[in-house]
C-alpha cells in the first residue's frame, strides 16, 4: 500500500508499554476488593498504606515502581517513549489507515459520521466493554466507541497465511465497520434482537453483523483504491487472503476442532470473501444488507 504519504489521524491512542493499573485496569479490581478490604483491620491498615503511596508519588512525580525516577511526563508514557512511539512505523501506519477510514466514511456519512479512536495497548487493557486481552484479537467496543489493537496480531495474520499491509489494514476497516454500524444503529437492534433469540439464531445475526463489516471494509478498500490510488499489485488478494484467514471455519480447522458451522459467530472463509468482495467491487453500502436474507 502507498501509505506513507496519506494524512495520519490524530485518534490514536497509545497505551503500550503502560502497566495494567496505567491502562485503567486498577480501579475496577480495587473496588471489588474494597468490601473486603474494609471488613478488617489488615484491610483498613493496607488502604491506608496504598494511599500514602500513592499520595507520595502523585506529590512528588516520584514512580517508586521504576526505579524511583520522577514521571516528567503528562503522560502514562515516559517523553523518550512518547518519542519512540511517534516514531514507531507501525504506529505510523495504523494512525494512516486509521486516517484513510475517517476520509471515506465522513464522505459517506457527512456530519452523521463521528471518528472513533483506535487504542494500541499490549498484553491487555481495560475498556468500557471489560478487559480486553491481545488473545482475542482486535475488537470494536461500542459501549465507549473505541477500536481496541495489540500489534502482536500483525505476526498471528502472518501465522494464519495472510501477511502483508494491506491484509492489516483490512482488519482495522473492519472494525471500523463496526463502529458505522454503531453509528447506524445496526449494532444496537441486532444486540436487543439476540437478548430475545436462542443461540443459534443469536450466531446467526452475529455472522449478519460480522459480515456486513467486511462488506464495509470492502468498501472503503474500493474508496481508497479509486480515490486516493493507494493500492500496490497485490494488496487486493492480500485483503482477500485475510477475509479467508480468520472465518470461522478455517480458525476451527487450525484449531484442530471439527467445523460447526451452527456454532460460528463471524462467518465462513467463503462467506467472509463474499461480503469484502462485493464491498469492494461495488463501492457502495447499499450492497451490504446482510440481513435482507432474515427480512
Amino acid at each position: 500500500m502507498r501509505w506513507r504519504d496519506s494524512k495520519q489521524s490524530y485518534n490514536v491512542e497509545d497505551r503500550r508499554g503502560q502497566e495494567p493499573m496505567q491502562a485503567g485496569m486498577g480501579g475496577a479490581g480495587l473496588l471489588r476488593l474494597l468490601p473486603f478490604l474494609l471488613r478488617t483491620k489488615i484491610g483498613r491498615i493496607v488502604l491506608i498504606a496504598g494511599a500514602a503511596f500513592y499520595a507520595f508519588q502523585y506529590f512528588t512525580g516520584v514512580n517508586m515502581l521504576q526505579g524511583g525516577m520522577p514521571d516528567t511526563s503528562s503522560s502514562a508514557m515516559s517523553g523518550e517513549q512518547a518519542a519512540a512511539s511517534s516514531n514507531d512505523e507501525n504506529r505510523q501506519f495504523v494512525a494512516a489507515i486509521l486516517g484513510t477510514t475517517e476520509t471515506v466514511w465522513q464522505q459517506k456519512l457527512g456530519g452523521d459520521y463521528k471518528e472513533p479512536t483506535l487504542v494500541l495497548y499490549s498484553g491487555m487493557t481495560q475498556t468500557g466493554c471489560g478487559v480486553g486481552q491481545a488473545q482475542t484479537g482486535p475488537f470494536y467496543c461500542p459501549a465507549d466507541q473505541k477500536v481496541y489493537l495489540d500489534l502482536s496480531f500483525m505476526n498471528e495474520l502472518k501465522k494464519l497465511g495472510a501477511p502483508g499491509d494491506f491484509a492489516f489494514a483490512y482488519v482495522i476497516a473492519h472494525e471500523v465497520g463496526h463502529h458505522v454500524q454503531k453509528l447506524l444503529g445496526t449494532s444496537d437492534q441486532v444486540h436487543q434482537a439476540q437478548q430475545t433469540s436462542g443461540k443459534a439464531q443469536a450466531n446467526t445475526l452475529s455472522v449478519m453483523l460480522e459480515l456486513q463489516a467486511d462488506c464495509y471494509a470492502g468498501v472503503w478498500g474500493h474508496e481508497v483504491n479509486k480515490q486516493m490510488n493507494m493500492l500496490e499489485e497485490g494488496d487486493i488478494e492480500e485483503g482477500i487472503q485475510a477475509a479467508n484467514a480468520v472465518g470461522d471455519d478455517r480458525l476451527q480447522q487450525a484449531a484442530g476442532q471439527a467445523v460447526h458451522p451452527d456454532s460460528f459467530t463471524h462467518g465462513s472463509s467463503a462467506q467472509r470473501i463474499e461480503w469484502f468482495k462485493r464491498g469492494f467491487e461495488s463501492g457502495d453500502m447499499t450492497a451490504c444488507d446482510t440481513f435482507a436474507e432474515l427480512k
